[in-house]
């Protein structure tokens, strides 16, 4: 009988993977740690479907007998894909869950940044009274809204701000473009917005894609917003910046590390906007990454060609991890 691991993930249950699986004769464990001990405890499975803390490195990598690492989500950090690949295991995630739940997070942490909602909130809450502290603000109409990656969560979140009525929508993107909005260079993007939302995928070696050039070109009062990973902006000149104004508010449901450390933001606190990795949640949203995780697991068990895989081994290497195994 196959075997599908379900690594370091917070489901409830295990009713929607078990609807999937079920009927095709595979079983399923379960495990919800992420460490490598974790990872070892579930080596013998034929796939395994995991969330974003688990890391698979060359050490635990070389320890399975997996076929497949299914990423529970978008992002394959979490795993060294050169090594899997060597060892001839297929890497696949799940790029087409949670877009309208991200985009609409998106939307709602830049509104709640140029309407100042968490100062007010603060502030009202300290017995105090009045909004002259708050100045300026200004009607989304009277502003520009900037996107960076226009993938299918970033031209989401676009249409979601042009849809509120923002004066101009542009966008950056040296990969995808879009008819709708307005493409502008890296640069120009920070320069030229009164609200950014990020919405590409980290770099492979971790290291940050907005640095204190980037934040220092802000205007005064701006909106910064990161659904999308924790590592995309330095920490250090977020800091700085926001002690400057610009941008005056980081609305951050990612961190580099979480739960975050935000002593590295003493002083600025009341700039922050802060939410638990939770933009990618809805019911519907993750019914939809599960369902569609577990299906995938299936079409490799079943020796189809997966829908998303991120690197296929190469024939070599399936075959001497067939040998290996047998």
């Amino acid at each position: 009988m196959a075997l599908v691991a379900v690594l370091d993930t917070t489901y409830p249950d295990l009713t929607l993977e078990h609807g999937v699986l079920d009927e095709h004769g595979v079983d399923i464990v379960r495990e919800d740690g992420s460490s490598a001990q974790a990872i070892a405890s579930v080596a013998g499975a034929d796939v395994i479907i995991v969330g974003s803390r688990a890391r698979f490195d060359a050490s635990s990598l070389a320890g399975l007998s997996a076929k497949a690492i299914v990423r529970a989500g978008i992002g394959v950090e979490s795993v060294d894909l050169a090594t899997a690949a060597a060892v001839g295991i297929t890497v696949c995630n799940v790029p087409d869950y949670g877009t309208e739940t991200v985009a609409q997070h998106a939307l709602t942490l830049a509104l709640a940044g140029t309407r100042r909602l968490v100062e007010a909130d603060d502030m009202v809450r300290r017995g105090e009274w009045g909004f002259r502290s708050s100045r300026p603000m200004h009607l989304p109409s009277a502003s520009v809204a900037g996107v960076l990656g226009l993938g299918r969560i970033g031209r989401r979140t676009a249409e979601l701000f042009a849809a509120v009525g923002f004066g101009q929508v542009i966008g950056h993107d040296p990969w995808v473009g879009h008819n709708r909005f307005e493409s502008v260079g890296f640069d120009e993007l920070f320069t030229r917005c009164d609200v950014l939302s990020i919405h590409i995928p980290g770099k492979p070696d971790g290291s940050p894609v907005v640095a204190a050039d980037q934040l220092a070109g802000m205007k005064e009062g701006s909106v910064i917003v990161n659904t999308a990973r924790g590592s995309l902006i330095d920490n250090e000149a977020l800091a700085v910046a926001l002690a400057m104004g610009r941008p005056r508010i980081a609305a951050l449901d990612v961190f580099w590390v979480e739960p975050p450390d935000l002593t590295e933001f003493s002083g600025v606190e009341d700039r922050l906007i802060l939410s638990p990795h939770q933009a990618w949640y809805t019911e519907e949203s993750q019914a939809d990454l599960r369902r569609k995780s577990a299906e995938e697991a299936l079409r490799v068990i079943k020796g189809e060609p997966p829908l998303n895989p991120v690197t296929i081994p190469s024939v070599d290497a399936r075959q001497r991890q067939d040998q290996e195994v047998s």
